[in-house]
């Protein structure tokens, strides 16, 4: 292949990855620490944003937020803020917004679990390991509720 031809070629390259922010809680302890009859009740939220800090870098954020309850305590609780810096070029500019909304949070994710998963099981607990995330859907569902009301 010629040097023309590569630089033409479309690509995704990950400049780095970082923490932004991390909270870890076990606000309860040590009784949140005794051995239960059942599970907990877990809840997690996602989220992405991105900024555009160059013509063709783009910084992109993910949120994990999480909180195990028993009843009405709450056993542990956290907040990720895991970050990459992406150079995208070559790609259309109609399909941009899809590639950093969705395949930059897909190549972050399996590195924000495992700090979630290890900050967890150093907090006393099992290790949580979050379900994989489709991030194309949580993209369409984004997309849906920003289209004006009335142009379905």
């Amino acid at each position: 292949m010629t040097e023309t031809t590569q630089a033409a070629m479309p690509s995704l390259a990950a400049l780095g990855q970082y923490i932004k922010d991390f909270s870890f809680e076990n606000p309860n302890a040590p009784a949140s620490l005794a051995p239960r009859e059942t599970g907990p009740n877990i809840s997690i939220s996602v989220n992405v944003n991105a900024k555009q800090p160059g013509e063709t870098d783009f910084e992109v954020e993910l949120t994990l937020e999480g909180k195990a309850l028993d009843g009405t305590q709450t056993m542990f609780q956290f907040e990720l803020v895991f970050a990459g810096l992406f150079r995208i070029q070559n790609i259309p500019a109609e399909n941009i917004q899809a590639v950093v909304m969705i395949e930059c949070p897909r190549l972050l994710f399996p590195f924000a679990r495992q700090i979630v998963a290890d900050a967890v099981r150093n907090g006393g607990f099992p290790p949580l390991l979050i379900d994989p995330i489709d991030f194309a859907a949580l993209y369409r569902q984004r997309l849906a509720q920003m289209e004006p009301a009335g142009t379905a």
